[in-house]
């Protein structure tokens, strides 16, 4: 089957050629002939197999078939993260072209003036993340009784974090005469949610392989105190040149961040506590090369969609073990080959043995050449990374001289602290 089969406007068929997709994938052609025929879709298919097509080709079709010359919000896309709102957008702006669609992104991080703005002057599709819609709701800057399409991407991920009240608030808000489309990495976590939102289902799921067969999979046991010494060693492979890094919380992201640049490793950081315009930097020069690492938290798991991702670092263990398989699935991505290293310490065993049980194999496991694993916690550093942290933290000649510190002491103010006479 290709694209040209589906009875799409030929200005749809001629954007889907511009971007070069003529054969759709599993996802696609199970889903998009029945969206076409209006029914309700629950979805399964892993991240990165054109779940994205799959929802937004019968959409804009939907609108193409519909025309009207307001432009009313007719459609909402809702998503678990800002950078996944804006993978989306970006497709839905290629696959609109020359048509008079306008969609409007709606998240967080931003301010939200622009934001009303662009709602202001109209739009056909939104694509939002649901505490800023919420908020532009409760504004007045949006309604929803011209509503035709509710798509709900990442479903399972979204509940996960605990968007399940906010999602039940927005859903009330629609009416009820629509198309829903759910779409899920898997499908057992949603089929209540699915009772509550549709209307007799149609259920396509894709083929699932819980890791593509493209990823190599190893296993680093090391003690937590040299996990950043087995780094240092890993990424001596010139091999790495492009390398998604996961820890568990934002202020270790940060501090290993630091440290890879101590280090004149190049490095960034992404998580949720970054602006959106931070974010959005840091992305791109990951994606243009400019930076050999980005560190992040499971913020990027589902939002992150960089091709040529080489390597995937798991510095801490995830706390599930679909985040796991969500994290390494970032890498070998449009049949491309990659690597996933998980350092793991002894506290995290149990957690491998559920990972192991769930992908049905044993993991090997590696040791680094010239690593002292028992070196014990607080040990001196080496002449070398002394002489790499000198030559970080060294002021060049020319350079102003650091400020001086500001005295703790607090200045007396008022009458209270003045002398009696």
């Amino acid at each position: 089957m290709q694209f040209k089969d589906f009875d799409l406007d030929a200005r749809l068929q001629r954007n889907l050629q511009a971007m070069n997709f003529e054969t759709p994938t599993p996802i696609q052609s199970a889903a998009i002939p029945h969206a076409l025929a209006g029914r309700d879709i629950l979805g399964s298919a892993e991240t990165g197999t054109g779940k994205t097509a799959a929802f937004l080709l019968p959409l804009l079709q939907k609108l193409i078939d519909d025309p009207q010359r307001a432009h009313r919000p007719r459609a909402l896309i809702l998503l678990p993260t800002r950078e996944l709102a804006l993978q989306v957008a970006e497709q839905a702006g290629q696959l609109s072209r020359n048509l008079p669609t306008r969609v409007s992104t709606v998240y967080g991080g931003v301010p939200v003036k622009p934001q009303e703005t662009a709602l202001g002057r109209g739009v056909d599709v939104v694509i939002a993340t649901p505490g800023r819609l919420l908020d532009h709701l409760g504004r007045g800057n949006l309604d929803f009784n011209a509503l035709q399409v509710f798509i709900l991407d990442e479903a399972d991920r979204m509940m996960d974090i605990g968007f399940l009240p906010d999602i039940r608030r927005i859903e009330r808000l629609l009416p009820q005469d629509r198309q829903t489309m759910l779409f899920s990495a898997t499908l057992q976590p949603i089929v209540a949610l699915s009772r509550e939102m549709t209307r007799n289902p149609v259920r396509v799921e894709a083929e699932q392989t819980l890791t593509p067969n493209a990823i190599t999979q190893a296993l680093y046991p090391v003690p937590e105190h040299l996990k950043f010494q087995l780094l240092e060693r890993l990424l001596q492979d010139e091999n790495m040149e492009s390398v998604l890094l996961f820890t568990r919380t934002k202020r270790r992201a940060d501090r290993i961040a630091r440290k890879l640049q101590r280090a004149r490793i190049s490095a960034t950081v992404i998580h949720g506590d970054r602006s959106q315009g931070q974010r959005v930097a840091a992305l791109e020069a990951f994606r243009r090369g400019k930076m050999r690492v980005l560190v992040a938290t499971d913020v990027a798991a589902r939002g992150i969609d960089v091709e040529g991702i080489s390597h995937v670092v798991n510095y801490d263990m995830p706390q599930q073990p679909d985040d796991y398989v969500h994290r390494i699935g970032r890498t070998g991505r449009a049949h491309a080959v990659g690597q996933a290293y998980t350092m793991v310490t002894a506290d995290d065993l149990r957690m491998v043995h559920r990972i192991e049980y769930i992908l049905k194999e044993e993991l090997p496991r590696h040791t680094v050449e010239g690593l002292d694993y028992t070196a014990p916690p607080g040990h001196k550093p080496t002449p070398e990374e002394i002489r790499r942290y000198v030559e970080a933290n060294k002021r060049k000649a020319g350079d102003p001289p650091p400020p001086a510190k500001r005295s703790k002491r607090r200045r007396r103010k008022g009458n209270f602290y003045k002398k009696k006479k």
